[in-house]
């Protein structure tokens, strides 16, 4: 079975107090977000990362605190979470086909809450034919909600982390985990998708 992990938004904006639109508890997850970016690695398999990339006059900052501009440090993911193997991949057009051997981990820039605004995704979900996909990062409600929708509609198996996950509003998260298993999703654990 083919899996591709998807680590969403898990940016330092997002993840720790100081941020500009820090998740409660965001900082908690790190821990699990990073041991599962390993264990894929160790097993051969893709992360895709997705990652706000911002311009200073974001049309989203109408909605949005300013947060995650390009380049500046709370776009950036924690080390911890990155592969040594990775290729960034700008939502923007591209001579010829991706390179893909030898990388572990794509880091999907985006400008939208929804990570299936990058123009390559689904030419690369294409590609790499996964029979399954295993989903966590933040935030529930919102990226983590839009990346679980697009990828049930390819009609496999999407599987949503549900202690590797934080939310800004726990009722609107509880609502999109409903939404999820109504879907067809799958909750696992940390644990169950490592194997402990």
């Amino acid at each position: 079975m083919t899996t591709v992990f998807f680590d969403i938004d898990t940016q330092l904006d997002f993840l720790y107090p100081a941020g500009a639109l820090y998740v409660p508890g965001a900082e908690q997850i790190l821990d699990r977000v990073s041991a599962l970016n390993l264990y894929a690695a160790l097993h051969g398999s893709f992360v895709i990362s997705s990652m706000d990339a911002h311009t200073e006059d974001d049309p989203e900052f109408k909605t949005w605190p300013h947060h995650c501009v390009a380049g500046v440090l709370g776009q950036h993911k924690p080390a911890s979470t990155l592969l040594a193997k990775r290729l960034n991949l700008r939502n923007a057009a591209m001579a010829g086909d991706l390179a893909l051997a030898g990388i572990e981990q794509i880091l999907l820039e985006k400008q939208s809450v929804d990570c299936f605004t990058n123009r390559h995704l689904e030419r690369l979900l294409d590609r790499l034919k996964a029979d399954r996909y295993v989903v966590y990062g933040v935030v529930t409600e919102i990226c983590v909600r839009r990346a679980t929708q697009g990828l049930l509609k390819t009609g496999r198996r999407v599987e949503l982390v549900i202690d590797a996950i934080r939310s800004l509003d726990r009722k609107a998260g509880d609502a999109m985990i409903a939404e999820f298993t109504a879907g067809g999703g799958v909750l696992t654990s940390c644990e169950a998708v490592l194997g402990r």
